[in-house]
């Protein structure tokens, strides 16, 4: 088996639907994701939005966002579920580079949240379903320890340019 990766799907379901059906809806994906190997992470339920344009005659959708690790392999086999599944009305899945996780815990951190507890998706509703959620994998210490690695990196590479244009200017 390849290496596990970090992925990101947004998908839009009819909103049409009645709440428990929606709720299902997403916990039949989550389960499809979780069933397979995969390790969901982080559940936005962004609520009911009204479309851009019409998608099946449909004018509003109801956005989920989930972030999860998987291996490769497995993406074709969700895209065929999303797809085939006729309440879902488009989707979406990314590929997560690592800098984009580093930054998003950063902003997190600049933002005033003190600890990273993972949020554990058990299929049941939650209570701020129209709210973002957000939660992250790491915690606090490992994202801290990274961005001061960062921050050497490049106080180190600037220490190192400036010695370097100050013997060029010597020469």
């Amino acid at each position: 088996m390849s290496e596990r990766r970090l992925y990101e799907t947004t998908i839009i379901v009819n909103a049409a639907l009645e709440d428990n059906d929606i709720e299902a809806i997403v916990t039949k994906v989550m389960n499809q994701i979780t069933n397979n190997g995969g390790n969901v992470q982080e559940v936005n339920k962004w609520g009911r939005r009204r479309l851009a344009y019409p998608i099946n005659k449909k004018h509003n959708g109801y956005y989920v966002h989930a972030v999860y690790q998987s291996s490769p392999e497995f993406i074709p086999q969700l895209e065929r579920f999303l797809t085939l599944d006729d309440t879902i009305l488009r989707h979406l899945t990314l590929k997560l580079p690592q800098e984009l996780v580093d930054l998003r815990a950063k902003r997190v951190l600049e933002e005033g949240q003190t600890t990273f507890i993972p949020e554990v998706f058990d299929g049941k509703p939650s209570k701020n379903d129209n709210k973002r959620s957000s939660s992250y994998t790491k915690t606090e210490e490992v994202v801290e320890e990274k961005i001061e690695e960062k921050a050497d990196e490049a106080v180190v590479n600037e220490v190192v340019e400036s010695v370097e244009t100050k013997t060029e200017d010597n020469e």
